[in-house]
């Protein structure tokens, strides 16, 4: 049988008629014992102990115990498993025929022995070697019975065969035998085949799904927004790359954890059960203990079988989202505040200087009282106080465009304490300096002042004129900070102290902070506040490092170097 199957190649394939063989070899060694083993009691029982067929039929016995011993062994060792089941088949083909001949060839009962072989060989081979097996049942049989008939089959000692046969008999039993043989493997041939195409159809399928699966993880792994899968006890099942990205936790810190420690703001539990929501958004603490807001979807996840699977839960990180929205809202504010201040400063400012010029004209006449005079002097203060307030509002609402230059930060906040420093607001206040010297940037050093004095007086304000203000810049990060020691921003107040009119205080426009967001916007920065090291507020305003009109932020020596080096 030379035939070799193109479906026993692959490791997992070889494993896995590796693994049949076995179970053949065992099972076969059963049948042999039984067969064998029942033929020798039956000998003994039937016929005198010098029975001259129970030699051969210990020796084989013995040789197929030896015979499966030897297949066992080269079954761990040889890669040519068809090769070695072939050679079994064979082996029970003789094995088989040397069995019926003992037992009486015609009369034999055990020619059905061929059938069990046929099937056998189902078991690993193709088709045309099953068919090959038919044949070789039907020549074995058809010629041990063609040889007795015509009396040319050699007899054992002591074997007695009948003297003569009848030919109608022998035709009857060949013709049938064979007939049987041959359906018998034609019918496996095609369950084979049939078993054969099944088998590539699901390997192709597994493949379809290997690749699929495949694809499922690669997109779970690299999709943007956070994936998590919770199961009906509120345990967290599945959690993606994105997820650990948004979070700070790894699916190990996480796998099996109930999801309402970890995420006690998500709305994903009702009464009834799981509770779908096709947008949500709830506040999330960072492991470092950063906070932030984060949205969400839910989605019930059921299989092919309409059995629930748990809760999908999909995220993302809307914190800079909504930021950037404030941040918007804040500017389209300002515009229409600009737009209202361009269409009233003129209309309000004439009338103005027109009511304080004739007040001032009546105060310059002798024959006014005490009392009209102080009355008249109130309106005077009141027009200069609505007109210094009309200048706060057009430099808040129409800020002039910066005109950048290079200059030394240190240089700047130098002056701006030393101005602090005469003023009485600043009496009880210690200026701590924390910058380098020789730091150039490039702004509107006017406007900078503007903003450094804007902040250093809402700090004053702030601290009731007793405490620390601290001035310092990073660097690294083109950060101008100013701190202070006073009572703090309320969390609840924080995200409209850059809004225009707004303000906490008994006096005051509220347009400074404003004038201080308007100026950093127009230079391409943006201002924040947080909680200083000493418990106030502390105005970061970070300016862009690009460079700008061939500057950027370097470091004076760094220019020096660069001008000798005609690099600049």
């Amino acid at each position: 049988m030379p035939e070799q199957t193109e479906h026993f190649t692959g490791t997992d394939k070889q494993q896995a008629i590796r693994r049949r063989l076995a179970w053949f070899l065992l099972s076969r060694l059963s049948v042999a014992t039984l067969f064998l083993g029942g033929t020798i009691a039956y000998q003994l029982r039937v016929g005198p102990i010098g029975s001259p067929e129970l030699p051969f039929l210990y020796g084989m016995v013995g040789f197929t115990y030896l015979q499966s011993g030897v297949s066992a062994f080269f079954l761990q060792k040889t890669r040519r498993l068809v090769f070695l089941a072939q050679t079994i088949v064979g082996y029970d083909l003789l094995l088989a025929t040397f069995l019926i001949y003992l037992t009486g060839s015609f009369a034999s009962h055990f020619s059905f022995l061929y059938l069990l072989i046929i099937f056998s060989a189902s078991l690993f081979l193709r088709r045309r070697a099953i068919l090959l097996v038919g044949s070789a049942a039907a020549i074995l049989y058809g010629g041990l019975l063609d040889l007795q008939y015509y009396q040319k089959l050699p007899l054992l000692s002591g074997l007695i065969y009948p003297k003569s046969l009848d030919g109608i008999e022998v035709f009857y039993a060949i013709s049938l035998h064979v007939s049987a043989f041959f359906l018998t493997a034609l019918l496996c041939s095609i369950l084979v085949e049939n078993r054969l195409k099944s088998e590539r159809a699901l390997e192709k399928k597994a493949i379809d799904f290997e690749e699929l699966e495949l694809l499922n993880r690669a997109i779970l792994a690299n999709i943007n927004s956070g994936l998590m899968l919770i199961n009906a006890k509120g345990r967290i099942r599945s959690f993606n790359k994105a997820a650990e990205h948004v979070t700070g936790y790894s699916f190990y810190d996480l796998y099996d954890r109930d999801v309402r420690d970890i995420f006690p703001n998500f709305d994903l539990f009702d009464l009834t059960g799981f509770n779908p929501i096709l947008r949500g958004q709830a506040e999330f603490q960072y492991p470092s203990g950063k906070n932030l807001t984060l949205g969400y979807s839910t989605t019930q996840v059921m299989d092919a079988e309409n059995r629930d699977l748990g809760l999908l839960v999909i995220f993302q990180d809307l914190t800079e989202t909504i930021e950037l929205d404030r941040r918007l809202r804040r500017a389209d504010q300002q515009a229409a505040v600009g737009r209202l201040a361009s269409g009233m400063a003129h209309e309000i400012r004439n009338p103005l200087a027109a009511i304080s010029g004739s007040v001032q004209l009546l105060l310059e006449g002798e024959d006014l009282c005490a009392d009209d005079r102080r009355l008249m002097q109130i309106v005077v203060n009141e027009a200069d106080r609505l007109s210094q307030l009309l200048t706060d509002f057009l430099s808040f609402a129409k800020p002039a465009k910066p005109q950048q230059s290079s200059f030394d930060i240190a240089e700047l906040c130098d002056q701006v304490a030393d101005m602090l420093r005469v003023d009485r607001r600043f009496e009880s206040i210690d200026i701590l300096r924390e910058y380098e010297s020789g730091v150039l940037i490039w702004a509107d050093r006017k406007q900078l002042k503007q903003v450094l004095l804007d902040l250093a007086i809402n700090a004053a304000e702030a601290m009731n004129g007793v405490g620390q203000l601290i001035i310092s810049f990073n660097s690294a990060t083109s950060t101008l900070i100013v701190e202070d020691s006073g009572a703090g921003i309320d969390a609840a107040i924080a995200p409209r102290i850059f809004e225009p009119f707004f303000t906490t205080k008994q006096t005051g426009t509220g347009l400074g902070l404003a004038t201080v967001h308007t100026i950093v916007t127009a230079h391409a920065g943006f201002i924040d506040v947080s909680s200083g090291r000493y418990g106030g507020a502390k105005f970061m305003v970070t300016l862009p490092q690009q460079k700008e009109q061939g500057f950027a932020l370097f470091g004076a020596d760094s220019i020096a170097a660069a001008v000798k080096n005609d690099k600049l």
